[in-house]
């Protein structure tokens, strides 16, 4: 049987201005308890890119800080799924995060960006509709996104920036 797992909490704060929402933690991110723990994903170079920040070369919980002073906060779209393995794709029996619940409490938030196709499945028709919010569909860190390269993936991350300002 494939057992249920779960997201972690959000890293938010009263000065977040985006969301960046993933879809579930991979096996790698769920052994360490950290967002984004897979050495291969390359979500902690691609937000470093976009508050021109080196998050790789620090430790974990700088990475977060530093996020978090750059007025970016993490989540994930599903609160618990059903998973083998660490492919969205493998994704079952979703139980989508109240993202609506938790856009509600920040009081800056202007956009949520969602990190790959399956977050933004789950997530976009949750916030569609609610306040000002744009909503970004930004393609996947996950090393098993490979049709675009870290410069193609970067350029359209930084279309973040213009919410951070």
């Amino acid at each position: 049987m494939t057992e249920r797992k779960a997201s972690f909490p959000p890293i938010v704060n009263a000065a977040t201005r985006v969301l960046i929402l993933g879809s579930l933690p991979g096996e790698a991110s769920l052994a360490a308890a950290r967002y984004y723990a897979n050495p291969r994903n390359q979500f902690w170079r691609l937000a470093g890119s976009v508050i021109e920040s080196d998050l790789v070369g620090v430790d974990y919980d700088q990475r977060l800080a530093t996020l978090l002073e750059h007025g970016i906060g993490l989540w994930d779209s599903i609160g618990t799924a059903t998973r083998k393995g660490s492919l969205d794709s493998a994704i079952r029996n979703v139980q989508s995060n109240p993202l609506a619940e938790l856009a509600a409490t920040l009081p800056v938030l202007c956009a949520v960006a969602f990190n790959g196709a399956k977050s933004a499945v789950i997530g976009m028709p949750q916030l569609a509709g609610v306040g000002a919010l744009e909503l970004v569909r930004l393609p996947s860190s996950s090393p098993a996104h490979a049709t675009l390269s870290f410069e193609e993936k970067r350029t359209q991350w930084y279309s973040l920036r213009k919410y951070l300002r």
